[in-house]
């Protein structure tokens, strides 16, 4: 699985002709990114600066798609500090930037590591009283304020059917690029009351899950 665009980052030849001995599933994360930044934005309106928490992988990826999270900031005229948090050392100096910054809101980076760390920073995220936006549904499960992002199972599901085809003998360069294109939307209702914060009608219509 990929959230890079697999052909701009040199992987394969194009999507549905791999090439090599490379395919697999790509999750779009740049353009749902760009999406959960405007739902963040919804949601907590006029807010700059706003830090956003990555890992230093993602940030030494290739320059940002013309649709990412970066190009929708610029567009709504919104300031973004990232800090790479690639440790746990470093979730909690992310944290303690927006404390000292007054930071407005948190956009997280629906990266693996961050996702393996959620309960950490959803944790810091209640303690410093910042709205934030996650990546993934299991976030705000865990009492986050929003997420935005790819189903996963639905990802790990198309994974496991490419693997058995391969383990029967197809061979990869035989099977395009598969993109997930199902995503989910949650909010958590309890968190947003905690925060003292009313959530638009328009979100929680537009919401998979609201958890109350």
């Amino acid at each position: 699985m990929q959230g890079a665009d697999p052909v701009r980052t040199g992987l394969v030849d194009s999507l549905s002709r791999p090439g090599g001995n490379l395919t697999g599933i790509n999750l779009f994360l740049a353009e749902v990114a760009a999406k959960r930044f405007e739902f963040l934005l919804v949601l907590v309106p006029g807010v700059s600066p706003l830090l956003t928490c990555a890992t230093q992988r993602i940030r030494c990826l290739p320059s940002p798609r013309p649709g990412g999270v970066e190009a929708a900031a610029r567009s709504f005229g919104v300031k973004l500090v990232f800090f790479d948090a690639s440790d746990s050392s470093g979730i909690e100096r992310a944290f303690r930037e927006i404390v000292q910054q007054r930071m407005d809101a948190l956009f997280v980076s629906a990266d693996g590591f961050l996702l393996t760390h959620s309960e950490q920073i959803v944790t810091l995220a209640s303690w410093t009283a910042v709205p934030a936006a996650y990546g993934w549904r299991q976030a705000v499960t865990r009492g986050g304020l929003m997420s935005y992002g790819t189903d996963f199972h639905e990802s790990w599901r198309q994974a496991g059917i490419y693997t058995g085809r391969i383990l029967k003998g197809e061979k990869p360069i035989a099977l395009p690029v598969q993109q997930v294109t199902k995503v989910e939307l949650c909010i958590n209702q309890v968190t947003a009351k905690k925060l003292g914060m009313t959530v638009p009608l328009l979100l929680l219509g537009r919401a998979d899950e609201v958890i109350e």
